[in-house]
């Protein structure tokens, strides 16, 4: 059984995930607007992600007994000057959904919540480790590249390979692993 304080926090963090895919999407069909459709794929395609995360804590508040409770979804802010200033608003946006993650692993570890700590979270914490580094990457290539056209082309490129998930591991994050 799960926890008030634990659900709580669970619900809270559900939301979050939500709204960083809200963020992801906005910042996507910022870059489309720009015509930069290498950016605006690797931006959909985290979004999609991030809604697979959002279902990770839906599915283990069922799992373990809970109610889950959907609040409204902040709107994001929907304009950047740069594609570097986009960037930097998702890293800072990952940074934030770290601090989240860290302080549900205090409350479970205060609360003695072996099933959120090993079942869920620890996977969130290496997660996060993963969303920061990547999103620095390019923010980081972005500044070198300044305001070189031929620059944000190029990460523009290498940025639309990135695929989208498969429908399966949003709705179901977890699916076939062992």
């Amino acid at each position: 059984m799960i926890t008030k304080k634990m659900l709580d926090g669970f619900n809270k963090q559900l939301n979050a995930e939500l709204y960083a895919a809200y963020l992801y999407f906005a910042i996507g069909a910022w870059f489309e607007g720009k015509n930069l459709e290498g950016f605006a794929a690797w931006m959909k395609s985290q979004a999609f992600e991030e809604m697979s995360h959002a279902m990770r804590f839906y599915n283990h508040i069922l799992e373990r007994g809970g109610e889950v409770e959907l609040f409204e979804v902040k709107k994001p802010e929907g304009s950047w000057s740069t594609p570097v200033e986009a960037f930097q608003a998702a890293y800072e946006h990952e940074l934030k959904v770290t601090k989240m993650i860290n302080d549900l692993m205090d409350l479970a570890h205060a609360e003695k919540d072996n099933a959120a700590i090993y079942g869920l979270l620890n996977w969130f914490v290496e997660e996060q480790i993963e969303e920061e580094d990547q999103t620095l990457k390019v923010v980081e290539k972005l500044k070198m590249v300044g305001d070189s056209k031929n620059g944000i082309f190029m990460i523009d490129k290498e940025l639309g390979g990135r695929p989208l998930p498969p429908t399966q591991t949003i709705v179901n994050p977890g699916a076939g692993k062992d």
